[in-house]
């Protein structure tokens, strides 16, 4: 119900309705006694005469005073702002229903609802008894008999046509990202960005909603759980609903999708309940039942796919109100359940592990502390910094520039958040030091079938005390911090403007690029490899190479090497056989990047034009692999790939590029096939899929399979499972 009717008292008389709600908050604050929802504080009271007198209502009366909390998140869709009005439209159909007797700015006075709440005697998860479900889909089905001319205005963004269910979905999604994620994103964008949430996971949900039946619109009260479900001690009605603050108007098929998730049924009674609803809206409404069958999972699929910023969000927060090692555990648990839920409707690429999970929500809880951990003994510890003597410690970044960057990581927004194969990449602001910081923070559990051989540290140092024309970052800091993760710290090195993304090359190199990294390769030639590698220069790099590559495949997990065997590619020991057929001559080595590919290229506005990151696979070897292997990743027109050739046999002395002519290509068959295996492996299991590079590669693993095999020189195989070649392209 809306306001009180004109004959009360408090009507028409502000200052006796400002002492109305100071009297009523006082009160309850005395009380001190509520029960505590996501976003209000419930007190229940009982009138005092001077109460009573200015709602209306009898000495003694219960009333509930709902007070909003302060520091409740925006974490629901709201369709009206005002719950009294909402109340007002249902009465007339529900008359059971609360009654608002007064409302102020941060509050509103319930009339009481005699009853217990169906949460305290049957607790969530437990079954429902038959005769409730029933008489829950018919309290459901019952809220389409309230009129629209009785509800308040809708938003200008509702669909016009009151049957539009792909419309009204749509508009669900839309007002999620803008209501709940948005305003959040500040504070927790970071947090999601390192769990896998993508910004646009939302907008990108609204966008793949399909075609539906069409069931005309009517009352949904949104938020239908066991909480908010009240056994009334009368058996005239047997349920009474409370907490209308998220109705809405809309489909009613997203009714029944929120009470089956929240109400948190045994997965044996969904069938239960949906045939309960669908025969109680029958009768009340059958064209409401069109398309229940088929449509029901696209509503159940935007609750768990919205439910993970909330639930994210609740769990994060509850760390500040109580951090032990148990209250992290069940934090942790909380989020993996959310993402498992939200993964397959957000087409989020693998859901972290719990340790990566758990590092998530303890940086981001201390950059909420800001550092103050004094009095913590178990977060104090868990903090500790512990440098890798391997990197001195530098005169212009000393181990409290390295707290203040550890501190400022959590707190980082999703902009600044970067999750490569085997990294989570934060760029941060260090008080005192002159350019922003790249916290590069290895991820657990991470399996990369490509080895590294070389320190990415020794590689940076060593390009920097080359004083070579080579665009890299700067080591800065190296150690180990929270349960052993092993952390870099170097300079960063994207756009002068922090919170724009770093711009890769990801559609191949322009002109000017080109001879920028052309100039960048023929630098590394100078730079002492021996510093770095003292055992490189031996000759035999591409025996080498081939030698590795064949262990890859030998060490394949099974399931990966069975479906290689299947689609045609050869075992370790034919593959040996196949490729010692080509040779290659002997170059001088020089230090190599190992992994060119277009995301370890970042543009930059100078001669160089790129700086190049990332060097955990650097290697000292043949410099025509780096130049090959570059364009075996990176999309390469052929007058780039010609230009980039001419320049480098241009710049390099002889020694460095004899034979290039008749041994790039051997070089480039090698990667070909390197990929054909490689790609296979992280379609099967599912590795670094959420990666830029991995998933453009995987995508069109249809004609890299056919170019390795072609190259080999085997036929394709056809499959004896026509579907499988089909999933494949």
């Amino acid at each position: 119900m809306g306001a009180p009717s004109p004959s009360r008292p408090l009507i028409g008389e502000r200052a006796s309705h400002d002492a109305t709600c100071r009297a009523f908050v006082q009160r309850a604050a005395e009380l001190g006694v509520a029960t505590s929802g996501h976003h209000n504080r419930n007190y229940v009271l009982p009138l005092t005469e001077g109460m009573a007198r200015l709602v209306g209502r009898e000495p003694g009366t219960s009333v509930t005073v709902r007070i909003r909390r302060p520091d409740a998140l925006p974490v629901v869709i709201r369709t009206w702002q005002d719950e009294a009005e909402i109340l007002g439209a249902v009465r007339a159909v529900l008359p059971h229903a609360p009654e608002c007797l007064v409302k102020g700015e941060e509050f509103a006075v319930h009339s009481f609802v005699e009853g217990v709440p169906l949460s305290s005697v049957c607790a969530d998860g437990k079954p429902v008894d038959t005769l409730l479900i029933q008489a829950l889909a018919g309290l459901l089905a019952q809220m389409a008999h309230v009129r629209r001319g009785a509800l308040p205005a809708l938003p200008s963004v509702w669909p016009r046509n009151d049957t539009d269910s792909q419309g009204f979905l749509q508009t669900l999604v839309h007002l999620a990202d803008r209501q709940i994620r948005r305003p959040n994103w500040t504070a927790f964008g970071g947090l999601f960005a390192a769990l896998g949430i993508p910004e646009d996971a939302l907008t990108g949900l609204a966008g793949r909603v399909p075609a539906m039946s069409r069931r005309p619109y009517s009352l949904l009260h949104a938020d239908l759980h066991r909480d908010n479900v009240i056994v009334s001690y009368a058996s005239d009605p047997p349920l009474i609903c409370v907490d209308w603050e998220l109705a809405t108007y809309g489909d009613p098929l997203h009714d029944l999708a929120t009470h089956l998730v929240r109400m948190r049924y045994p997965a044996h009674q969904w069938a239960e309940v949906v045939d309960a609803w669908g025969e109680a809206m029958q009768q009340v409404r059958p064209a409401a039942v069109s398309g229940l069958a088929r449509d029901l999972r696209h509503y159940l699929a935007f609750e768990r796919a919205q439910s993970v910023f909330p639930d994210v969000m609740r769990a994060a927060r509850s760390l500040e109100e109580s951090f032990t090692q148990t209250s992290l555990d069940e934090a942790t648990a909380e989020v993996r359940r959310a993402l498992e839920a939200a993964a397959e409707p957000l087409r989020l690429v693998g859901v972290p592990r719990e340790g990566e999970i758990r590092r998530a929500l303890f940086r981001w809880l201390v950059s909420r502390m800001n550092g103050d951990i004094s009095g913590r003994a178990w977060i104090a510890e868990a903090f500790e910094w512990r440098p890798d003597r391997r990197v001195p410690e530098r005169p212009d970044f000393p181990s409290t520039a390295v707290r203040e960057a550890l501190l400022a990581e959590g707190a980082a927004p999703a902009g600044r958040v970067f999750k490569g194969t085997a990294h989570l990449n934060t760029v941060v602001a260090v008080p005192g030091f002159d350019s922003p910081v790249v916290v590069r923070r290895k991820l657990p559990d991470v399996c990369r079938r490509e080895r590294g051989f070389l320190s990415e540290h020794a590689v940076l140092r060593a390009i920097e005390e080359s004083s070579v024309g080579v665009a890299a970052p700067r080591v800065l800091a190296l150690g180990e911090t929270y349960q052993s993760d092993t952390i870099a710290l170097h300079t960063y090195v994207g756009s002068r403007d922090v919170d724009r993304p770093p711009n890769h090359p990801v559609h191949g190199l322009l002109p000017h690029e080109a001879d920028g990294l052309v100039d960048q390769l023929c630098a590394l030639t100078r730079v002492r490899y021996e510093q770095v590698d003292p055992t490189a220069g031996e000759g035999a790099f591409h025996h080498w190479l081939r030698d590795q590559l064949v262990s890859l495949v030998r060490d394949l997990p099974k399931a990966s090497q069975q479906l290689a065997r299947h689609l045609g590619l050869p075992d370790p020991d034919r593959l040996r056989l196949i490729l010692s057929r080509h040779e290659v001559s002997d170059r001088e080595p020089a230090l190599l990047h190992g992994d060119l590919n277009p995301w370890n290229l970042v543009r930059r506005d100078d001669r160089l034009a790129l700086t190049i990151i990332d060097w955990e696979m650097a290697v000292v070897g043949d410099p025509l692999y780096d130049l090959v292997r570059h364009m075996h990743l990176t999309p390469t027109r052929p007058e780039i790939r010609e230009r980039m050739f001419r320049r480098w046999e241009r710049l390099l002395p002889a020694e460095y590029t004899r034979d290039w002519r008749k041994d790039w290509r051997v070089y480039r068959r090698l990667e070909i096939v390197r990929s054909a295996y490689v790609d296979l492996d992280r379609i099967v299991t599912g590795a670094s899929l959420d990666a830029p590079n991995v998933r453009r590669a995987v995508d069109s693993y249809a004609v890299t399979l056919a170019v390795a095999t072609g190259s080999l020189g085997l036929p394709v195989r056809s499959t004896a499972n026509p579907y499988l070649a089909r999933a494949l392209a």
